[in-house]
């Protein structure tokens, strides 16, 4: 009898804390869906910000491969073939990383979707680079902020924003 009242105080205790609310994540999840000519594209990452920090030096070092968000490496899945800055590009999921500059950034698929950051990175990996200007853009972005819309892929953070080009 005082196993069964022990192991369902237990269970109770253990509902309520689950119930309870959960601490958002700093760098919460996020997923853009669109499409290209025929091509459904997916694209996962999480939103960091920027808290006082200098983007260019803490979080996206100029000239480093950076996981193009936090967390786990940015995927992008197509279920068609595509173009990117007028390359081909088979249907897929991939890592998306990049490495960001003050005039220019490289937009880098790689085959490896699966990673955590860009740890274990690998430019043997990589299925295609691309470099992209870069601009400044209308508005100040706190949160790292990647948008599809018709057929531009952009990436927006601080005062900078990136396009690219998909077909």
């Amino acid at each position: 009898m005082k196993k069964i009242l022990i192991t369902s105080v237990i269970a109770v205790f253990s509902l309520v804390l689950n119930a309870q609310d959960k601490p958002k994540m700093p760098s919460p999840p996020a997923t853009v869906v669109g499409k290209v000519n025929e091509a459904n594209i997916t694209i996962k990452y999480h939103q960091p910000s920027i808290k006082g920090r200098n983007v260019w030096e803490a979080l996206a070092p100029y000239g480093k491969v950076w996981r193009t968000g936090a967390n786990n490496a940015t995927t992008i899945e197509i279920d068609k073939d595509i173009k990117i800055e007028g390359k081909p590009l088979v249907k897929g999921k991939y890592a998306l990383f990049t490495i960001p500059g003050e005039k220019e950034w490289v937009i880098i698929i790689n085959s490896k979707a699966a990673q955590w950051g860009a740890y274990s990175y690998k430019a043997d990996d990589d299925v295609m680079r691309v470099s992209v200007p870069t601009k400044k853009s209308a508005e100040f972005n706190e949160v790292f902020l990647i948008a599809l819309d018709k057929n531009m892929l952009t990436l927006n953070w601080e005062n900078v924003k990136v396009g690219v080009k998909l077909d």
